[in-house]
Parts: C-alpha cells; structure tokens; sequence
C-alpha cells in the first residue's frame, strides 16, 4: 500500500457534518460527525439559511478527531462534498456579504413559479437540462438581482458549498463543474455557464467564475486552517463537489448503467452519453446533470419510496416492537402476486402541483395489512419500470442490469419485486458511503495515485449480490 494514500473527506450533509479518512481501498479508517440544521435568517426570521461559520466549526472540529486517529504523513488530499444548488455572494477580500440561502428556504417559491418573466420554461429547460424546482440556484440569484443589488454590485464572486469550505481551507475561490450543473443556470452542451440563461436574469456573468472539473487541484491548506482542522499545511485541495455525481461514480456504475439510490426517496440517474432536453423530458420529470467526467451526462428522475413504506409501518404496524421489518417482509412474501386485488397509485408526494396524490384502491373487508404492505412494493417496482423506461429514452441506451445502494437495497422481496418487473439483474452493492468513496477516487487521482479516477475505482473490492429476475 501506498505510503500517501489517505483522503480526508468533508461531507457536508443536510442533516449532518462530517469529516471521514478513506483509504485507496476504499476502506473508513476514522470518522466522525454532527448534526447540521438550518437557521432563521437573520434579516428574514422566517426564512432559511445555513449558517457557514457554524458548520466550519463542525468540520474544524470533526477533522481534528479524524487526524488524531491517522498518521499525518500518509494524507495524500483532502475534498469536499455537500448537497447541490446552494452558495452566496463573496467580496475580493473574501467576506461573506449574505447568509447562504438553504434549499429548505421557501422565498424562491414564486421567483420558479414566475420564471417566464425571465425566460420562457420550455427554452430554459432545454439548454439547461435541470427540472425547475423552487431551490434551483437560478431562483437565489434572481432573488438577490431583486432584493439585493447591492450584495450583487459588491460581490466578487458567487460561490457554490463546496466552494466554500475548500476557499476556508485554501484561500482559493474557485467553482467545480458538478455543482454548476446542479444550477439551472449551464449548457449542458458547452459544459459551461449559459451567458443566454445568465444574461436573461440581469446577473452579472462574471461573478460566475470559470467551473474547474472534479479532480483540478484548486490550492492547498493554509496556516490558518491547519490550526483549526489539524491538516497539514500544504496538502492538496482537490474539487469533487456534488454528492450524487460522485455517489454514483462511487457505486462502480459504469457507461448506460442506471444507479438506483433507494431510501426515503429513490433516485434513479444514469452516465449516459446523450441527454434530451425536451417537452417530453420536462413531463415525464427527467432532469439532467453534467457527470463528474466530461462528456457525459447524469439523467434521472426521482420518487418517493421509503417514505411510503414508514408510512405504512407507522400506520399499519405499530403493534410491532422487535424485528418489525423482518415481520412486514415474511408476511407480504406469503400474498401473491397482485395482492389479492389491492393497488396502490404510489404518488404520494407530487413535485408539480394540481395532479391528485398517491390512493390505495380494492380494498376488501378481508384485505390484510401485507397485502397493501406489498401492493405499495409492488407499485413501486412498476415505477421503477417507468423511471427505466423514462432514462432510456432520454439517454438513448438499453439497460443491461440495474445496480442498487441504500437503505432500500436490504428488503429481500422488494428487490426481487424490482428485478422481475424491470426485467433486468439488479445488483446490490455492500458500500455504505458511495459519496465518501466516489469523491476519494478523484483526490486519489490528482495525487498520482492512480491514473485516473477510473484505474482508482479498480482497486475497489464491491461486494456485489445479484438479483435475477424470474428466479424465486
């Protein structure tokens, strides 16, 4: 093993902090975490903000505990990685002129709803390929046009999460392309910021910067944040970005393979090799992302998933104190296929408003909590099929196998469900922290312990358990 082969991670998580030291087997050698939650705004008390400082000192602290469990000397880099579209406007000198505006917060509502004052939908989501949700980082920056030309005329540079823990520990500011395309606000075909979509916002251009891909070096730790991370100075800053862009790096997935993220909502994204941008993209809910290597890209589409399931175990279940998911599971394996005639329509939470919600029909005097258990898999295998179906189209690829992460991925019969409705393997991967490694891979590149972050992946051992389907 290598002697510089360990990668400090930051993860920067809506319900957690954390900062992890991975090693070029993609093995946690420390870790350590705290809780994260947004704040009030301090200047719109009912509005959300993530207070930077706060989770600095989270992480500050979390890596002085993680060094304190390593060996110094064998840290290659360290990165970054949070979740999407959220950042804030910074001065020349460096100062934060505005608290960032979390996803959460809800004052970009009608700016998304009344976006045609700008540019009209249709032509927005062609070039940029994104779904128009309210969080989208295009709506803060309207917002902050509207309501605070000031900060924008002052502001040196917009900077994205990512980019701002990696400017704390570097001094840099410097952007990263998998963020940028979490935005509203790219070309998906020039893999850049759109001067068309940014010109129509009146947001000055500039403050942008020029995104760097994952695996750029971007500055190495200062003075000052060694003292407060325990990192010596001097090691690498290399940019990741966004999560789910190295989440699903990290889970091995190759070229056209689909990734399938089930937890309390399923993400199901493919590396594709092409992308459609169109009407038929933007009804059907798919959004596309720039991948974490040029020239492809990441479509998926997303639903509720575990979520409907608590619900069921909350309601249904709730006389069950021990093993409740091991009982819920051996009983709706025992009713057979179509639930003795219960449905379920699994639309139980709607992105887009006025389309009515999830129902559960056929029920019986003699219908069973298991067989509306299973219904609810059964549905949601068949929206798997659907999303499979909606990625294929779009990306222009045939699904060869499916692989599976998460939470979702331990329910035995659910994933038998998946595989005979989708007609192809699924495949279950036993890595708990797919963003962590993912991002790792990267670092472990731009320190010249691999060739690319491709040859780092192949040292990976993934634990791989295949479902196929028709087979019981």
């Amino acid at each position: 093993m290598q002697k510089n082969d360990i990668v400090i991670v930051f993860d920067c998580g809506a319900t957690n902090v954390r900062a992890i030291a991975i090693n070029s087997k993609g093995e946690i050698l420390a870790s350590e975490s705290f809780p994260n939650n947004t704040r009030p705004d301090p200047f719109y008390p009912a509005y959300r903000i993530w207070d930077v400082n706060e989770i600095w000192a989270k992480m500050c602290r979390a890596s002085q505990k993680v060094i304190s469990q390593i060996s110094v000397d064998r840290i290659a880099g360290v990165t970054i990685t949070t979740f999407g579209v959220d950042g804030t406007l910074f001065d020349q000198s460096g100062k934060m002129l505005y608290p960032v505006i979390s996803w959460q917060c809800e004052r970009t509502n009608p700016i998304m709803t009344n976006i045609d004052k700008y540019l009209p939908l249709n032509d927005l989501y062609s070039e940029c390929g994104v779904l128009p949700f309210t969080f989208n980082t295009i709506n803060k920056l309207i917002w902050f046009v509207e309501q605070k030309p000031e900060i924008v005329e002052k502001g040196y540079r917009f900077l994205f999460m990512p980019s701002i823990f990696s400017f704390l520990l570097t001094g840099e500011m410097v952007n990263d392309t998998t963020m940028s395309g979490t935005s509203m606000l790219t070309n998906l075909s020039t893999r850049g910021f759109s001067k068309n979509i940014i010109n129509k916002i009146a947001f000055p251009f500039e403050k942008l910067g020029t995104p760097v891909e994952a695996g750029t070096i971007t500055g190495k730790i200062n003075s000052k944040a060694s003292a407060e991370t325990a990192i010596p100075v001097g090691i690498p800053v290399i940019a990741t970005g966004h999560d789910t862009q190295f989440a699903i790096f990290g889970s091995g997935a190759e070229k056209n393979q689909p990734v399938l993220s089930s937890g309390t909502w399923e993400i199901l994204m493919v590396r594709a090799e092409g992308f459609g941008s169109g009407k038929e993209q933007l009804n059907m809910g798919i959004t596309t992302e720039l991948d974490s290597r040029p020239g492809l890209y990441n479509i998926g589409n997303q639903w509720i998933a575990s979520g409907m399931l608590e619900w069921v175990r909350r309601n249904l279940y709730s006389d069950i104190k021990d093993d409740v998911y091991e009982v819920m599971i051996s009983g709706a394996e025992k009713v057979p296929s179509g639930c003795n005639g219960v449905k379920i329509i699994p639309k139980f939470y709607e992105e887009l408003k006025g389309k009515p919600g999830g129902q559960i029909l056929g029920l019986t005097m003699e219908s069973t909590r298991d067989e509306i258990y299973r219904a609810m898999l059964e549905a949601l295998s068949e929206r798997l099929l659907e999303g499979k179906r909606a990625l294929e189209n779009a990306g222009g690829f045939k699904t060869e196998s499916i692989l599976c992460v998460g939470g979702g991925s331990k329910n035995r019969l659910w994933n038998r469900l998946r595989a005979d409705c989708t007609g192809v393997p699924l495949k279950i991967i036993d890595h708990k922290e797919t963003t962590v490694l993912g991002a790792s891979l990267f670092v472990q590149a731009a320190c010249g312990n691999a060739s690319s972050p491709e040859d780092a992946r192949s040292e990976i051992n993934y634990k791989t358990e295949i479902i196929e389907p028709g087979v019981k």
